[in-house]
């Protein structure tokens, strides 16, 4: 029987993480639930993963933390092999406002989670699904927000700001790695029902999509999965929008 897969997922204790682990799973990877304070809902989606056919372990890391994403993928390397795909579907936001009132740590808290957390895994994924270093080439997948191109004026410019360091990230890596048979690519989720979304921001927004509703997790998981599959072998580079037509 030929081996799993293995995909990491960052941040993949609830919301797209925990759809995209989830999904990965009975899809035929073997599945890294990366969590960093939620272990009982990172255990609850490593339960539903096993039960899908595959192996799962949940690893605790703080993505931000250099020292906590190296150890967090040399526990993979010990619980469950090589790997073989990456999503790094970490961040957070900030609180809301606007940027004169915006708290300079809380802002670079937001920097060093999505953007210097993404370099962080990505260097540690290159050396095991390179070609070059004996890999077998695989699939990265950055999660962006449709904040990179709105803006978000008034509620968190700096969020939009790194998702749209990790656009530009994704187009660079997907250059930079394709010799080493290692595909990158994006995907842009609009407004989505994580359970974390202030219930007034909602109800502001979803008039503005024009499918007039909020996206749900599994259905950012089929295009990171799709993206992650050997069905996208020839797509990399690409940013796949799923906002609702926003």
């Amino acid at each position: 029987m030929a081996q799993r897969p293995i995909v990491l997922v960052t941040g993949g204790s609830r919301g797209i993480g925990a759809a995209v682990c989830r999904l990965a799973a009975r899809r035929g990877w073997d599945v890294a639930v990366n969590y960093k304070r939620e272990a009982a809902a990172a255990a609850a989606v490593v339960d539903a993963a096993v039960q899908a056919g595959g192996r799962a372990v949940a690893v605790q890391g703080d993505m931000s933390d250099e020292a906590d994403v190296a150890r967090v993928f040399e526990t993979v390397d010990a619980r469950l092999g090589r790997l073989t795909h990456l999503v790094y579907n970490s961040g957070i936001p900030g609180p809301m406002g606007r940027v004169e009132a915006m708290d300079a740590q809380a802002m670079r808290a937001v920097f060093e989670l999505n953007v210097f957390g993404a370099f962080y895994a990505v260097r540690a994924a290159i050396p095991r699904l390179s070609t070059k270093h004996g890999g077998k080439g695989g699939a990265i997948v950055l999660v962006s927000s449709i904040t990179a191109t709105l803006g978000a004026p008034g509620v968190y410019v700096w969020y939009a700001a790194s998702k749209g360091a990790i656009d530009t990230a994704a187009k660079g890596l997907s250059l930079e790695l394709a010799d080493d048979g290692i595909r990158v690519n994006a995907v842009t989720p609009g407004l989505t029902d994580t359970g974390v979304n202030d219930p007034a921001r909602v109800a502001q927004v979803v008039p503005l999509i024009p499918m007039k509703r909020v996206g749900q997790p599994e259905e950012i998981a089929q295009s990171v999965v799709f993206l992650l599959s050997e069905d996208a072998s020839y797509v990399t580079g690409a940013n796949l929008r799923v906002s609702g037509g926003r």
